[in-house]
């Protein structure tokens, strides 16, 4: 258990056995509707040609644009630790990895 504050507010968070083994992913897919953003992580792997959904996300707007400067700031700081993060193989549009798939739908 971990004790976070926000807002003055002390709140326990309790990290399940299954939840703190984790999940790897390797590519994310992001669609968003008016209401909410939904994140799919999932992993791909070579010779592999399907692809399985590990673990959704769904949050409001306002919660996924917290969620974005959260990474910003933790990206920040492990460069300024660790050095510059280098992203190789970098081709927009094409390849696997984290990549900008934004659909305008609604998710039921």
């Amino acid at each position: 258990m971990s004790d976070q504050q926000q807002g003055g507010q002390q709140i326990n968070i309790e990290l399940g056995e299954k939840e703190a083994e984790g999940i790897y992913s390797n590519l994310a897919i992001i669609t968003h509707s008016p209401a909410e953003f939904v994140i799919d992580f999932t992993r791909v792997l070579p010779g592999v040609p399907k692809a399985k959904v590990h673990a959704r996300l769904i949050m409001t707007a306002q919660h996924a644009k917290l969620l974005m400067h959260a990474l910003e700031d933790n990206i920040a700081k492990f460069e300024s630790k660790f050095g510059e993060i280098k992203v190789h193989g970098d081709v927009p549009g094409g390849g696997y990895g984290f990549q900008t798939m934004i659909k305008d739908e609604k998710v039921h």
